[in-house]
């Protein structure tokens, strides 16, 4: 019998396509994902992978087997979905991923609140820009910005979150609109629907800053760098201004989703309804 384990990891390694990215999904280090990859080959006799410079390709005999193993993992997850515990004696945990600053700003000030209604749940909530695979129990439940379109998946809109074009009081007083600078994000992050929106007002304006991090931009815009694309939320938080109201805002849409096989799990029950309020609420006071 071949070890499910050698095959999970077998998997990501396919999936992913290198040992480093593998093993971040594994959250291992990359020699363990080459020590379960060597274990399988061994196993089954068979060079499973072609080993080189930079990346692993597979063999067709790696094809073949991946296209099996990826439906064990389907099946395996699946399993551990419909096994989901009932709080009881017992804690249970959800994990809720979201972007940051939404779990800065709107979902962590009240879990104490969540955790007094629940005493018995336990909330594990993860910051992610990128979107997570819920197949994959990556998360439980994850707020997202856009609409899943995976139909395994349940689909709720919960708020719509409005972005601004905000700065320091201090950086607006006195400047002409043709010398503001702007805050933004930088290529790694991929396309962000407000970044398109931002840099069509900038125009031929310049950026002061890029980063991958919006609570890294919103901070740079408090200390009067220039100007950002933020949540009403998060500006309100950090006392920011409007840059011209003339410009509007650019809203999105926010979306809970969870694993069709957790719709019946009473933890998923109670956690999502309490992140939906989270998302229509404004922050509380002084944070």
């Amino acid at each position: 019998m071949l070890d499910w384990d050698d095959l999970r990891y077998f998997t990501a390694l396919a999936d992913d396509g290198s040992l480093s990215a593998a093993a971040r999904r594994l959250k291992v280090d990359h020699a363990t994902v080459a020590r379960r990859i060597a274990a399988l080959e061994e196993k089954t006799g068979v060079r499973l992978v072609d080993r080189r410079a930079r990346r692993y390709q597979l063999t067709p005999e790696g094809v073949r087997v991946a296209e099996h193993a990826r439906r064990m993992e389907v099946e395996a997850l699946a399993v551990e979905r419909s096994l989901h515990p009932r709080p009881g004696e017992r804690p249970v945990e959800v994990s809720v991923s979201a972007p940051p600053v939404i779990a800065v700003g709107l979902i962590a000030p009240r879990l104490a609140a969540f955790r007094k209604d629940h005493p018995n749940i336990r909330l594990r909530l993860l910051g992610h820009i990128q979107t997570v695979s819920l197949t994959r129990r990556e998360a439980d439940v994850a707020v997202r910005l856009s609409r899943p379109a995976d139909t395994t998946l349940v689909v709720r809109k919960a708020a719509t979150i409005r972005y601004r074009l905000y700065a320091a009081a201090s950086y607006l007083a006195g400047r002409a609109p043709a010398d503001y600078e702007f805050i933004g994000f930088d290529d790694s992050v991929g396309e962000i629907a407000q970044q398109t929106w931002l840099m069509e007002i900038a125009g031929k304006r310049p950026l002061a800053l890029r980063s991958n991090d919006l609570a890294i931009q919103a901070a740079a815009a408090a200390a009067g760098l220039g100007i950002a694309a933020l949540p009403e939320f998060a500006a309100a938080r950090l006392g920011l201004e409007e840059m011209d109201a003339s410009t509007g805002a650019y809203a999105r849409d926010a979306w809970l989703t969870y694993h069709h096989d957790l719709r019946d799990s009473p933890a998923i029950a109670a956690a999502v309804p309490f992140l939906a309020d989270c998302l229509k609420q404004r922050p509380a006071a002084g944070l």
